[in-house]
């Protein structure tokens, strides 16, 4: 498969979580991705959680609910090791789905809700960090140029 070109930053769509044009950084030093999540409850075997926080102008107070999911250790930028959980979703970059593990993480202090890392990049992408929001800008165009019916 033929890598494409992403930027430092874009904003990306994840379907299943319903959430569109979300800002991502394209991080090359993270090996994982994770999201912003907030309330995050295991009971029974079961993940409940929310995405992105109330300060977020996307965010939809939507509770999600995760059957399927792995425990993981994370070292965070500062250092330190943290229990995460991991879920399966789905990204939207360049008008292709992708499958995508996140790890649910408080984002909130952080600028960006979603830090997508190598795990992900490798073998499809190839960044160039002059470069900012290539996938949504080339969303915006197709938009434009797209006819609409009445």
């Amino acid at each position: 498969m033929e890598k494409i070109v992403i930027g430092r930053f874009d904003k990306a769509d994840f379907p299943a979580l319903h959430l569109n044009d979300i800002a991502v950084k394209i991080d090359t030093g993270a090996y994982t991705s994770s999201i912003h999540c907030e309330n995050i409850i295991e009971k029974d075997n079961i993940i409940h959680c929310t995405f992105l926080d109330e300060e977020h102008p996307l965010y939809n107070n939507k509770k999600f609910v995760f059957k399927d999911f792995d425990v993981v250790f994370v070292r965070s930028s500062n250092g330190m090791i943290q229990k995460r959980y991991m879920v399966q979703s789905n990204i939207k970059l360049f008008n292709k789905i992708f499958k995508i593990s996140l790890s649910l993480s408080d984002r909130q202090e952080m600028r960006y809700p979603v830090l997508i890392g190598r795990k992900f990049l490798t073998k499809k992408f190839i960044v160039d960090t002059e470069l900012i929001d290539v996938s949504f800008n080339q969303k915006l165009d197709e938009d434009k140029n797209s006819i609409k019916k009445s």
